[in-house]
């Protein structure tokens, strides 16, 4: 029987071999170095030729074009959502007739743009006023404000529609089997096992889906509704000052690197027990 007279003394780290300087290292390090110059340009710029006279004039509506922003997107999420769980569970439907007109439905909103969207409910139904006035709508149609939510709510429900749908198919059918071997019904087997998995597995898109929606509402001020960028255009068309879009600019950063941290937290929160 053998025994060890002498430790085998620690060995240095192997070396880190020097990366050559090449063609693509030379490209990055240049586009890095324009783009940090650009910022560092427009952060002098905006410093240089700061307004507070503008600020003061224009800063209350910026404020209040940030809250008709986040009302909107806020509001047209809730209703999305409610919307999407009929057609996810229609899409997954063995119901031919129910299947077809789900996918009909996912597959005009998800494959046209939402300008082209918003376009046909405000000045496409528009032009259907007396008929509008006979059945008492006109009253929604009329307002921006009210197409603009309905276009966007039928829009994000459409892509939460597929979220929801591709989230609860994720999940092994195992869990299905499992639960009927042990006698669960279907009713408490999506609501306590299939639908927290899901949920799970879909949390990342949804946040996706709130932070396009974010940007993506910037097409209501076409349409008059005075949200943060139909401000940020009075502010310019009175200005003719570039600094009132980086205004915006800096304010759809803001909301959407507040929305990635609170979404980042939440996400780290309800899948800690998944962690080892």
């Amino acid at each position: 029987m053998s025994h060890i007279q002498e430790l085998i003394p620690p060995r240095p780290a192997p070396a880190i071999a020097d990366k050559p300087l090449n063609i693509s290292r030379i490209v990055g390090i240049g586009v890095i170095t324009l783009w940090l110059l650009l910022a560092a340009g427009l952060i002098f710029a905006m410093i240089e030729g700061w307004d507070w006279a503008k600020f003061e004039r224009y800063g209350p509506r910026y404020i209040d074009g940030l809250i008709t922003t986040i009302t909107l997107v806020g509001s047209s999420i809730i209703l999305g959502a409610v919307l999407s769980v009929p057609i996810a569970f229609a899409r997954m439907s063995k119901n031919r007739v129910l299947g077809a007109l789900a996918y009909a439905y996912v597959y005009v909103f998800r494959s046209t743009p939402l300008l082209a969207q918003l376009f046909l409910i405000y000045y496409g139904l528009g032009s259907f006023r007396p008929q509008l006035e006979t059945v008492g709508l006109w009253w929604f149609f009329r307002e921006a404000w009210y197409c603009g939510l309905l276009s966007l709510t039928l829009n994000t429900a459409a892509y939460q529609a597929e979220i929801l749908r591709g989230a609860i198919r994720s999940v092994p059918l195992g869990q299905h089997e499992g639960a009927a071997s042990l006698g669960i019904s279907k009713f408490i087997t999506f609501r306590k096992i299939i639908l927290p998995q899901a949920l799970i597995v879909a949390l990342r898109p949804y946040g996706n889906e709130i932070i396009l929606m974010i940007k993506g509402s910037a097409v209501v001020s076409i349409v008059t509704v005075f949200d943060l960028m139909g401000q940020t255009r009075y502010a310019f068309s009175r200005t003719f000052d570039y600094q009132a879009y980086l205004w915006a600019a800096i304010f759809y950063l803001t909301i959407v690197e507040t929305l990635r941290h609170v979404w980042a937290w939440l996400e780290a929160r309800l899948t800690r027990h998944l962690k080892r």
